[in-house]
Formats: C-alpha cells, structure tokens, sequence
C-alpha cells in the first residue's frame, strides 16, 4: 500500500532535532512513497538548510509553504491536502521513528481495513534514544479506545496512521490549539470509524523536564476546559464530565512543575 508521511515544522524547531528526524524518517525498512514537509510560516535559515539539503537527497521529499504561521491543525490540514496516497503516517519534527516503524503500521493498516486510525505506543527519551525514561501506553481495541477518549486523548498523535478519506470527511485537521489531535479522533469516533493502537513502543519520543513546564499554567487550564465544554457540546460527554475532567486536569496544570512531572510519571507512564 502506497502511503504518504505528513510534517509539520515551524521556526521554533531545532535544526539537530530535525535531521535526527528526517533522518529516521528517510532510513526506514519499508520507504515512504512521499514525505510531506509543511513549512508553517517563516523558518530559521539553519532550518532551511536542513530542508534543502534533505530535498536535494530525496526526491520524495514535498516541501508546501505556508506563508505565515497557522498553528499546528490548520499547517496539518494544509499538507494532508497535498497527500498523494489515501494512507496517510504523522510524524513530527522532533521525534525519532524506530526503524520498522512504517512497515509495522502499513501491515496493520493493510490487514485491518476496518480501522480508519491507529497509533502505537512510545518510548520518551531525554538527549538520546539509549536514554528512555519512561514509555506512553496506550488502550489498544476500538471500544477500549471510544471509551478512553471521553477522559484523555486516546493515541499518541506522533505515531499515527490514518486513511486520509475518513479524516477529510469528519472535516479534517481544525484549529484547537493544543487539542487539535484529540478533537480529530473524537469527530471520528462520533462518526462510527473505528480506531486501534497496536501494542508495541514504534517511536522514540523527545521529552525533557521542560515538557512538563510547557504543559502547565492557567492558559493551559483554560485551554484544556474549553476543549473539555467543546467536547460536551458536540454531544460525546456528558456535562457533569465535561465539569470533572476539568478539574482534574486543571488541577494538574496548576501544580508546580516538579510535582506535575511526578504525577505525570507515576500515573501517566510506565
């Protein structure tokens, strides 16, 4: 099955994280037929040289520019516009893809045409890949996944593979900062696709005790309720959940940074 690898890079990134990506990207064991690279606004030169140089090496390489900064979901819905192949593998920038990651995913997509997405679980590392510090499990069957959905975002959205026909029905990617992902699932789900995560650790995923800071603040919290009272109101839960999962992940949002990754570590990862 032919297939396409959706990117997105922004000028924040760092030009040592993105070859590391590319890299892991363009040396898998089953290629990609196109890799596409979407330019989400102006870059730094060192990272258009990281660009260049990789679109000199690799003529599957589809770099689409976008102009100015759109923010993660509409850059992702810009670039699935310009896929080629109804199968379609994310990945980001910073990650690491473990070698036989394409090959594992492409075999499960192909032997389960009933499942629209699925993920895989990762391994997180800080500086380098021998590293790992901890792994993100996930659920791994449709109903596990439906269910898990209404408390937290059921699949690890750097190793997703989708089928770009169901995602552009449900109305692709959306601008939902931070949530862009998880609200994508959700509409697939509430549309009857089934999802699935195959139960083995295909990426390496960059983390640092910066992470957890990112992930935390009152603009977080608001962010994350927000998302929470769109997902009541788009009818997948209920208000009363809307109202507890608010506060649950608000609270944690607001902890100081050093008990938000112990919490995150010992009941959020393995």
């Amino acid at each position: 099955m032919a297939f396409s690898v959706l990117m997105s890079l922004y000028e924040k990134e760092r030009p040592e994280f993105l070859r590391q990506s590319l890299d892991s990207v363009f040396n898998q064991t089953l290629p990609a037929d196109e890799v596409v690279l979407v330019q989400d606004g102006p870059l730094t030169d060192e990272l258009e040289s990281v660009v260049e140089e990789f679109a000199m090496k690799y003529s599957s390489l589809k770099v689409v520019v976008c102009e100015t900064n759109q923010g993660l979901g509409l850059a992702l819905a810009e670039g699935l516009r310009h896929c080629s192949y109804d199968l379609v593998v994310r990945m980001d920038t910073d990650d690491i893809c473990k070698p036989s990651r394409f090959e594992r995913q492409v075999a499960f997509m192909n032997d389960h045409l009933e499942i629209a997405a699925s993920g895989t679980w990762i391994d997180e590392f800080i500086e380098t890949v021998d590293n790992v510090v901890s792994s993100r499990i996930t659920v791994e069957t449709p109903d596990e996944i439906k269910e898990f959905a209404r408390k937290r975002n059921p699949l690890n959205h750097p190793t997703v593979a989708f089928r770009k026909n169901a995602v552009e029905l449900v109305g692709s990617y959306l601008h939902f900062p931070l949530f862009e992902d998880w609200y994508l699932w959700v509409r697939l789900i509430k549309d009857g696709y089934q999802l699935a995560n195959i139960p083995e650790a295909l990426l390496w995923f960059r983390t640092s005790p910066e992470t957890f800071k990112r992930r935390g603040g009152w603009r977080y919290a608001k962010d994350s309720a927000r998302f929470q009272f769109a997902l009541q109101k788009y009818g997948f839960i209920s208000f009363f959940e809307a109202v507890k999962n608010s506060c649950i992940r608000g609270a944690v949002y607001l902890m100081p940074n050093f008990i938000r990754g112990w919490v995150y570590n010992r009941f959020l990862r393995k």
